[in-house]
């Protein structure tokens, strides 16, 4: 029996699964919900929430998945990009695990694991337990396929070859290529950012989904860059977002959003459709084009993004549009989860690609 134990900690959210041949049994997140009122991630704050939920949720995971710690075949960890704070807490934890365990350590890179999430496999007991699951259907794409990342940090296109990992010399590289990626800001943190200008709490993605169905998505027509290539950018679309507001207040002679709202019927609900609509018009065009020019028909979307339902919808409507396979994850698959670690941990273990004791953890990387 091949039992792996994961430990996910990037950010705010402390996640542990196990999966025990190949199917997962439990994926158990603790959230933080004390950065709320400051309207944004606090490092520190997050770093010493971990510290208190990492061994409780850690004991949670292996009973939901029946199994002892004595079990355990190996231990796979988040290693990076994300909060160095976070990271080491996670970290340092699955080494000490591993040490008094005598079992190997398995480092798996967060974005990675995003794309990996395609390939998680819950058990029958998980699915009946996890209401998100239930339902769904579970399909997994083949190789190569394009994954169409996009989280609060990152936006890119990752042309996905195999699930293996290639060895040159003593390195495992993924066969994991990006083909392209955001020159500047996020689509996520485009989102989080309006929102916080709309006044719309912390974080604001969900805010913009949830408004944005009750909205015009043509009422406000914002910039969209013009990038060569597969490239991406956002910068240029948040100014536009700003300057229309700018321009409102002026118009109106107001001085604050909500008196701005008093004045213009359905605001904040409009200009969340119409951002929502522009930033999955950019992506969509983009991935639209790699996917033409590489001749690929397989194309999944992964990271928090992904629970746009703007977005989701898009891979629907694409993916009739141009006879597309789209793969799009459950909910419980989209936000930072130990599930993604544990699977992507799981084909390592199955390759033997282990990681020694003193590797460290990094804040930003590549895939």
């Amino acid at each position: 029996m091949n039992v792996i134990l994961a430990i996910e900690s990037s950010c705010d959210d402390t996640s542990s699964a196990v999966i025990v041949d190949g199917i997962l049994r439990s994926n158990v997140i603790a959230s933080q919900k004390v950065h709320e009122e400051y309207g944004g991630v606090v490092p520190e704050l997050a770093s010493r929430a971990h510290q208190q939920n990492i061994l409780p949720v850690v004991d949670t995971a292996l009973k939901r998945a029946g199994v002892t710690k004595e079990q355990i075949s190996a231990i796979a960890f988040t290693r990076g990009p994300g909060l160095l704070g976070s990271l080491l807490v996670g970290t340092s934890f699955a080494k000490g695990l591993a040490l008094a365990l005598n079992v190997p350590l398995i480092d798996v890179n967060h974005l990675q694991g995003h794309v990996l999430a395609h390939f998680v496999e819950p058990s029958a007991e998980l699915i009946a337990q996890t209401p998100s699951l239930q339902g769904v259907e579970i399909k997994h794409p083949s190789f190569p396929f394009l994954c169409l990342l996009v989280s609060g940090g990152n936006s890119q296109i990752v042309l996905v070859e195999s699930r293996k990992s290639k060895v040159e010399g003593d390195a495992h590289l993924p066969e994991m290529r990006i083909i392209g990626q955001t020159i500047d800001d996020a689509a996520g943190e485009a989102f989080d950012k309006c929102a916080k200008v709309l006044g719309l709490p912390y974080p604001g993605g969900p805010w913009i989904d949830k408004l944005a169905k009750l909205g015009d998505p043509s009422k406000y027509p914002f910039a969209k860059p013009n990038i060569s290539g597969y490239d991406y950018s956002f910068s240029g679309l948040k100014t536009s977002f700003l300057y229309t507001l700018r321009d409102l207040l002026k118009e109106y002679g107001v001085d604050t959003i909500d008196e701005l709202a008093e004045r213009i019927p359905n605001l904040r609900e409009d200009m969340c459709a119409s951002l929502q609509a522009t930033v999955v018009d950019i992506l969509m065009r983009k991935l639209r084009k790699a996917a033409s020019d590489l001749k690929i028909n397989q194309v999944a979307v992964a990271g928090g993004v992904s629970a746009n339902s703007a977005l989701r919808q898009a891979f629907v409507d694409y993916g009739r549009r141009y006879r597309w396979t789209v793969f799009i994850p459950p909910f419980s698959f989209t936000t930072d989860n130990a599930a993604m670690i544990c699977q992507a941990g799981y084909f390592k273990y199955l390759d033997h690609d282990f990681c020694a004791i003193d590797e460290v953890p990094f804040a930003k990387t590549q895939i």
